[in-house]
């Protein structure tokens, strides 16, 4: 896959390069912050059209976090929400003609990482190193290799079905854009819809509710 190139910044023999998908994402990420401030500023009891979007969204992470971890991890929907809004922004970049990010499988595994050691920073704090550790020999200590692949592979798993979905939903639109040609005008809404809106936001919903049942389940066994 080629690597679009935005920014090469030599230092001696080295180059570190930003190419658009972290450019994009710093974008998103300055962006949200930005956003987020404003929109939490001047908080009020009868609350405005902005309040009241706010307070819908975080309602909607409260109830995702109390449905399937339940009301002592609300501590946690700090964490959800931005990771929800983080992903549902860029998934969704395609309706403005902007490649997702999360189609390139380096940032998709970049999030699955960081659901990674959220789990086991959780399973670590409840549980203490040494019962962690522990952990990895139960139900009996012949299990052990088998354990540790599957705390393993999560990750890779994780990533791998952002990133097909999320390439496979870029591909599509692509050839339709190419199949249509000039009458492509309006054509593809359909398309957007479906692969853009739906997809893009089925998979923050599956990226979410699977890093929210490893976060509870794995300190339970």
């Amino acid at each position: 896959m080629e690597v679009s190139k935005l920014i090469s910044i030599p230092i001696g023999k080295f180059h570190i390069v930003f190419n658009q998908e972290v450019v994009v994402q710093w974008a998103i990420m300055i962006s949200l912050t930005i956003l987020m401030i404003w929109a939490t500023r001047n908080l009020k009891k009868v609350p405005d059209r902005k309040q009241t979007a706010v307070e819908y969204f975080y309602t909607t992470i409260k109830n995702l976090v109390d449905s399937n971890m339940g009301e002592a991890y609300e501590s946690y929907i700090p964490i959800f929400g931005t990771l929800a809004a983080f992903l549902l922004v860029m998934n969704l970049l395609g309706l403005i003609g902007i490649k997702p990010p999360t189609q390139n499988y380096s940032i998709a595994l970049g999030l699955a990482l960081c659901s990674f050691l959220l789990i086991h920073g959780n399973a670590i704090k409840k549980l203490g190193f040494v019962h962690y550790l522990l952990g990895y020999g139960k139900p009996f200590a012949v299990m052990l290799p088998i354990n540790i692949m599957e705390r393993a592979v999560f990750p890779i798993s994780l990533s791998l079905r952002l990133f097909g979905n999320m390439m496979a939903a870029t591909v599509v639109i692509d050839l339709v854009y190419s199949a249509l040609g000039n009458f492509a005008i309006g054509a593809p809404v359909p398309v957007h819809l479906y692969f853009d809106v739906f997809d893009g936001a089925l998979q923050t919903v599956v990226f979410l509710m699977l890093t929210m049942i490893q976060v509870k389940v794995l300190p339970e066994h």
